[in-house]
């Protein structure tokens, strides 16, 4: 419940913020960089503090040993990996697809017959996402 509570808060910050500076251009440029750094901080301790909160530990009953309490953090931990092996892989993705989707644009613009050259280096950058998702498949794979 908490975890929800903060999720809220902080997406509605980040969005509040936005339409704020939206409709504020003047101030965007002079508190836009602070206001970023408040905004990726929030969410970080968000993160954190959500996947903190998702795995509780739990009091256990006498039948209950303890060997079914370390399965249950390590299956647990297997789900955060896997979590973080897609979105880092997503991230790293987007990067590279912006970097390199804006310089095929570039180069299409000047020269129209290097298109396959310029898609083939696009998917080659959008197959870093495909593999954190079979690292991931990988992972959830074992437990």
């Amino acid at each position: 419940m908490v975890g929800l509570i903060t999720v809220s808060c902080v997406f509605l910050f980040t969005v509040g913020t936005g339409i704020f500076l939206g409709k504020k251009p003047h101030l965007a440029k002079k508190i836009g960089k602070l206001i970023l750094k408040i905004n990726i901080t929030v969410f970080f301790f968000a993160v954190f503090m959500s996947a903190f909160l998702l795995f509780p530990s739990t009091g256990f009953s006498q039948e209950q040993t303890v060997q079914t309490a370390s399965a249950s953090s390590v299956s647990s931990m297997a789900f955060l990996a896997a979590a973080v092996a897609v979105s880092a892989s997503s991230i790293g993705a987007a990067i590279a697809v912006a970097a390199v989707g804006s310089a095929a644009m570039g180069a299409i613009s000047e020269k129209p017959e290097l298109f396959g050259r310029s898609i083939l280096y696009v998917g080659l950058a959008e197959g870093i996402a495909i593999y954190g998702l079979i690292i991931a498949i990988m992972i959830l794979g074992k437990v």
